[in-house]
């Protein structure tokens, strides 16, 4: 069985029934460790130790976060600034985290059309998220197609329980010895690849 690393990051949590809905879903995977980033750093004073540690001991890395400002919060970026050292992450010598899996579960306010060339964001989802496909690239390790919800703020209970339990079908898909994530196609969401 594969390990799952969930780096989490949501600086209001109390606020969003989306990322709450998906966070139930962790005790039904074997496998999971959840590193709640806000909640252990309060002060972003990172253990940076801890945190390579913690990449050491398992084969899949999930940033989970909304989507601020076409990123991430704040504490994701001083994370990586600090944790993926050279020499360690990357560079010459730097190759802890070859063959390791990264991918990121985020949330959004708008909609999917409002991430296309004709939406009022310009640019699709994926291609926002390039600097985290490119990070993993340089560290070695292989990008997997992201898991989004959109329209956080108007999705209905149902379907926001129907992705809840795609999360959590993904996190087993991921957490399984045999998972050939190596075919999963990157121009999709990963939520879309599940089958209900």
């Amino acid at each position: 069985m594969a390990r799952i690393l969930i780096l989490f990051a949501h600086p209001a949590l109390e606020k969003s029934r989306v990322h709450k809905a998906l966070l139930q879903q962790m005790p039904h995977v074997r496998g999971v460790t959840f590193n709640d980033l806000y909640e252990q750093y309060p002060d972003l004073d990172i253990d940076i130790e801890r945190e390579q540690q913690l990449l050491l001991r398992h084969d899949t890395i999930v940033f989970q976060h909304p989507f601020y400002w076409y990123s991430s919060p704040a504490i994701i970026k001083q994370w990586m600034d600090l944790v993926l050292e050279h020499g360690w992450a990357y560079g010459g010598e730097g190759r802890m985290l070859h063959g390791k899996r990264l991918l990121n579960v985020i949330s959004t306010g708008g909609s999917a059309e409002a991430y296309s060339p004709q939406g009022r964001n310009r640019y699709p989802i994926l291609e926002l998220l390039r600097p985290f496909e490119l990070t993993a690239r340089l560290c070695g390790m292989d990008y997997l197609p992201p898991f989004v919800i959109h329209s956080t703020h108007r999705i209905s209970n149902e379907e926001l329980q129907r992705e809840a339990h795609r999360y959590r079908a993904a996190l087993n898909l991921l957490a399984g010895h045999d998972a050939d994530t190596g075919s999963l196609p990157l121009q999709g969401y990963l939520n879309d690849l599940i089958i209900d």
